[in-house]
């Protein structure tokens, strides 16, 4: 008969020697708990001590730090090693400027644009929590934090706006070129081309010296910076998917072309088309915010990120810095969101792909 051996133990060389024993969930949510009340502690130390220059500034960055390592520990032995708190916080950031930005009207919030009724409120003054200007006021005695509520309305709408006239006309130039192909394939191959031998910066610059600084021509003016690459990933996208059976049966059954192309290819290229177009709104605002700042855009004194961060030039950002640094952060913030988010839904729609 032969000898039953138990394999739920592991073998060992030293019958006296026991196996290592796995790390105890406790123990790690011990840990996590620590990191992230520290963080919280220390965080709230620091900002109780009011402003204490650049070495506070980087003390409170470290504990964000810390905070975040912590918290991310528990997340992930909350709910899974899958799950990505990064990209949670980049939505909720999306959500609250969003939102901020579009109850702008009704919060309470200080004078952000009127000189004649900032008068009497005190200029330059810094960053508090305890005042009525959180996030300081600039030059003029103007709230930031209200101009960085109402420059965000305006980068948002320029941005979103340029983004979704671009999805829709190039996402239909596209489809329309990789299905057709032949000639309609080279026509829209030799107007995408022309459209990226030009340099963006120059373009934006010349048509904003055409075009007077409205919301709706600077949407127009950026739209023609991401137009190209929608074209281009929506006739990409068109001739991968026109050779997939259901394409082919729908061509088989007697299905007209344009029912195809908006039954069939649509919805499948439609996706990587939108995980991009949130990447391309980070650039957008970065191409919004550069033209403000150099006096093409937005004019002042209409808040916008980028004639903001204007103000701090010279020997302004030396003495008053939080002027360039709130709009900034704010700026970082937004593009970091919107990049991150728009990676994270490529990789969910590479995965998909992989998986059909």
């Amino acid at each position: 008969m032969s000898e039953l051996v138990d394999l739920s133990t592991p073998a060992v060389d030293d019958p006296g020697q026991l196996p290592p024993a796995p790390e105890k969930a406790p123990g790690r949510l011990r840990g996590a708990l620590f990191t992230a009340v520290g963080g919280i502690g220390l965080l709230a130390a620091l900002l109780a001590l009011g402003n204490r220059g650049w070495v506070q500034l980087l003390a409170v960055v470290v504990a964000a730090v810390v905070l975040y390592l912590g918290a991310a520990n528990l997340c992930r032995l909350r709910f899974g090693t899958d799950f990505d708190l990064m990209a949670w916080l980049c939505g909720a950031w999306l959500v609250l400027l969003v939102g901020a930005a579009i109850l702008a009207p009704a919060l309470p919030l200080p004078e952000h644009q009127d000189l004649s009724r900032a008068i009497t409120e005190p200029t330059m003054a810094r960053p508090n929590l305890l005042t009525d200007h959180p996030l300081g006021t600039n030059n003029f005695g103007l709230d930031l934090l209200g101009r960085v509520v109402y420059g965000a309305r305006a980068s948002l709408v320029v941005s979103i706006g340029a983004v979704l006239i671009a999805l829709v006309v190039g996402g239909a130039v596209g489809i329309v070129a990789g299905y057709f192909r032949r000639v309609t394939d080279v026509v829209v191959g030799m107007v995408t081309n022309s459209l990226l031998a030009v340099p963006p910066l120059v373009l934006l610059i010349a048509l904003a010296t055409v075009l007077e600084p409205t919301l709706r021509n600077i949407a127009l003016a950026l739209s023609l910076l991401a137009l190209p690459s929608m074209i281009r990933m929506a006739r990409a996208n068109t001739l991968s998917f026109a050779q997939r059976e259901f394409v082919v049966a729908a061509k088989a059954m007697g299905a007209s072309a344009p029912r195809v192309m908006l039954r069939e290819l649509l919805p499948n290229v439609l996706l990587p088309l939108a995980s991009y177009a949130m990447v391309m709104i980070s650039v957008l605002i970065v191409a919004e915010a550069s033209l403000s700042f150099l006096g093409l855009g937005i004019q002042a004194p209409e808040p916008s990120w980028g004639n903001m961060i204007a103000e701090g030039q010279g020997d302004e950002f030396k003495e008053h810095p939080h002027i360039v640094l709130v709009p900034g952060t704010v700026l970082f913030l937004t593009v970091y969101s919107f990049n991150l988010l728009g990676e994270r839904a490529r990789q969910r729609f590479d995965a998909r792909s992989a998986r059909m």
